[in-house]
This record gives C-alpha cells, structure tokens and sequence, in this order.
C-alpha cells in the first residue's frame, strides 16, 4: 500500500491544528487505498501548539511530530519536515488553513494519472487584494530576470510532489532554499491545479515586509545573475551619459563664456543620482555575498530537540 504524507510547518499555529487534522482526514478517506502520515515540524512555539500536536500524535501514532530547539524562520523549518517525510507522495502545504486542504483530493487525482509533481497555483485570493497585486507583479519581474529557469506564476510551494521529487530535492543541500523555484528547476512531470486562498480564520499571519522581502530576494539571488550585470551595463550607461553631458557643457560654455554659467544644481543632483545607484548595487551585491555566507557555513537547516512517532531518531 502506497503512502501519502501531509507536512508543514508551524509557529503559533495550536487554533488552526485540529481543524488542519479533521479537514485533511476527510480528504485521506475518500482515498482507503492509500496510507498516510502526516509530518508537522513546530518552529519552537510560545502558545500551546506543542500541546496540541502531542495530543494529536498521541490520538494517531501516523502524526509524526519535530519539534525544534529554537525558531529557525519560515523557510528552513517546513522545507525539514519535507525532507522527513517517507511518503510515495507528499503534500506540502501551509499549517494556517489559508491553503484549503480540500484541493488535495484534485492533487491526488492528477498523481493517479501520472503526474510526478502537482502544484497548486492560486487564482485568487479572500485575503488582502493589494498583497495579491504586489505578489503577481514579483512572479513577473522573477519570470523576466530568471531567462531561461521556470518560475510558476503564483505558486507557494502547495502540492503534491512525487517520492522521485523528493529524492531529487535531497541532492541539492541547500542550507537556505527557494523551494518554489526548485520546483521548476528539478523538472519531472507537472500539472497545475487551481485553488482560490482562503482568509486566515485563527492568529495572526508571521509574516510581515521583511520576511516577504527575505523570501522575494532568495528568490532572485538563488536564480538570476542578471541584477549583477544589469550593475555592469547601467554602469556603462550612466558613464556614456556622463561623459555625453560634460561634453554638451564644454561647448555652451565655449560659445557663451560670459553669460552661461552652470550652477550648483546640475552637480547636486547628479552627485545624489550616481550615490543612489551605487548604493542599490552595493546592496545588490551584499545580497549575493550574503546567499555565498550562508553557503560557505553550511550549517543544518534546523537543530531537532525531540522526534514524536518517528522510530528513529536521525
């Protein structure tokens, strides 16, 4: 009998858990030909969610349980759960009901018919319609800069990823991942499913500007070296335009040397323009220094305090 496994990630997630658990049962039992496992890694939680999942595990021995020894942020933590997951098929999927559990069961259809990897692409959303707009134009920039790598549109990593994937996934070693963009970097055979993102019913979200923007810029670092060119041939640009402009006041000032005087204007504001250029590629390539940092450490992805359900403990 094949396996299934549910995994996610959590912090401060206890009021959504039990419903998380119910909603993907009902799933689960539409499929009797099928086991399943789920794999629920708490990132060190300060309300009551590690009560919650060991009275879950202790309800079902297939509710495995990480708990981890400190908060190793929202992309190392579930991107471990995944990792841990023995499933013939493993549904990866947010722990905040945002994603509807429901549309595994069109996931697990289009395993059957032969597809290897089966994401979840989200064609609207209940939630901030802003946020929504700011992440469609991203995904389009992203497209643009990364030529030549597939980057799905709209696509957070929820879905159905055949054990071939998985296995594939663990020869990369990344310390820090830009899971959705792996996805269309490995390959295998692919459908999208369509699913409509639900409004947070329980807590608050974790995730505010800094971490959007820490998963946006993973994104472009792990994937495009555009940004480092582009510093290159704006370089040049802003030289030629430089030299252009020096040149246009050589000859008014030539030909009326008494009466065109330059002032300070031009200087000051060519001075802040060239300094804010320099500024966002200097910044540019911090970001690229920082992604071969966290590389060169090569530190695990998270440090487990205690396994619940597993048999052994790695």
């Amino acid at each position: 009998m094949k396996t299934i496994s549910i995994v996610g990630g959590c912090y401060n997630e206890a009021a959504n858990l039990p419903e998380l658990y119910a909603r993907c049962m009902a799933v689960l039992k539409k499929f009797p030909e099928y086991d399943y496992e789920f794999v629920i890694e708490d990132n060190c939680s300060t309300d009551n969610t590690r009560e919650i999942l060991r009275q879950l595990a202790a309800a079902d021995h297939k509710f495995k349980v990480i708990l981890n020894s400190n908060n190793f942020g929202h992309i190392r933590s579930p991107f471990n759960a995944l990792l841990n997951a023995a499933g013939d098929a493993v549904v990866y999927m947010c722990t905040d009901l945002q994603e509807p559990p429901e549309v595994i069961a069109d996931f697990i259809r289009a395993w059957q018919a032969g597809n290897q990897v089966v994401v979840g692409v989200r064609t609207g959303t209940r939630s901030g319609a802003v946020m929504e707009l700011l992440r469609r134009g991203y995904y389009s920039l992203l497209r643009k800069l990364a030529a030549g790598q597939q980057i799905i549109p709209r696509f957070t990593g929820f879905g159905l990823y055949d054990r071939c994937f998985i296995d594939a996934l663990k020869l990369f070693h990344e310390p820090y991942p830009y899971f959705r963009g792996l996805v269309g970097e490995i390959g295998f055979r692919r459908t999208e499913v369509a699913f409509i993102q639900d409004r947070r019913k329980h807590g608050d979200s974790k995730n505010n500007w800094m971490t959007l923007y820490d998963i946006a810029m993973t994104g472009v670092v792990n994937h495009t070296k555009l940004p480092l060119r582009l510093a290159v041939l704006i370089g040049f640009a802003v030289a030629a335009f430089s030299m252009l402009t020096a040149l246009v006041y050589l000859v008014l000032k030539l030909c009326m040397w008494n009466t065109f005087q330059m002032g300070l204007a031009p200087l000051v504001i060519g001075m802040f323009f060239l300094s804010s250029i320099q500024l966002i590629f200097i910044g540019v390539i911090g970001e690229y220094l920082g992604a071969v940092w966290t590389q060169v450490k090569n530190r695990p992805l998270v440090i487990e305090e205690e396994r619940i359900n597993f048999k052994n403990f790695r």
